[in-house]
């Protein structure tokens, strides 16, 4: 799996609004299915938002800073898919440092698939820790400079 194929451009959302966290996770899944053709796979919204809620009841997907790394295991991917958004405000995300979320890293997995999912959310984690790289994701202009932005850093951070 290579980070070009982990992000697209267009599955960058930039001051997305929402609500709730089940609102978050419908407009994300949305973008997914449109930008990657998850529908023609047999993905619906509906399956992955259950799929995240039902992650989220095993606890908080929400790693602090301001950072949430929702995922979940879908049936008819077949390779792991990932959205990044950019809140226009944060929501309560129940996170583990309880302030509300701003930055989300939505990953898609294949129901079988175990060892990529993990190394895309680590390698996501990893990322989404530094504190420089959260600041220039929240000052960039559109979802042109934040898919450069976390290209740019996970192809280095793969090297």
């Amino acid at each position: 799996m290579t980070d070009r194929a982990l992000f697209s451009a267009d599955t960058m959302i930039c001051d997305l609004v929402a609500t709730s966290p089940k609102q978050m996770f419908r407009d994300i899944a949305r973008r997914l299915i449109d930008a990657r053709d998850l529908s023609s796979a047999g993905v619906a919204c509906r399956d992955i938002v259950a799929a995240a809620i039902e992650r989220e009841r095993l606890g908080s997907t929400g790693v602090g800073n301001g950072v949430a790394l929702p995922h979940a295991r879908i049936e008819g991917l077949d390779q792991v898919v990932a959205a990044f958004a950019r809140l226009a405000e944060p929501i309560e995300f129940d996170a583990v440092d309880g302030r509300p979320v701003d930055l989300v890293c939505f990953l898609l997995a294949p129901a079988d698939c175990g060892g990529a999912h993990l190394r895309a959310l680590a390698r996501v984690s990893r990322l989404l820790r530094r504190q420089e790289l959260r600041q220039r994701l929240r000052a960039a202009p559109g979802p042109e400079a934040l898919f450069a932005i976390l290209s740019d850093d996970t192809a280095s951070a793969a090297a």
